[in-house]
């Protein structure tokens, strides 16, 4: 995983290096503003550089 210094937009599907357990934790506070709906395991997918589309649900 990757987190960058200062703003950013994270995707959270499973455990981060911060996780306790099964939880998703990030490493510093986030302002939480929607939940993927269907498979997050399609995440894994994407690699660095691609283009992801977030709309409105």
């Amino acid at each position: 995983g990757y987190w960058p210094p200062g703003s950013a937009f994270c995707i959270f599907f499973g455990p981060t290096p911060a996780s306790r357990g099964g939880e998703i934790r990030p490493a510093s506070p986030v302002n939480v503003f929607g939940h993927i709906l269907g498979d997050p395991t399609v995440f894994k997918k994407v690699r660095g550089g691609e283009k992801v589309r977030v709309e409105r649900a």
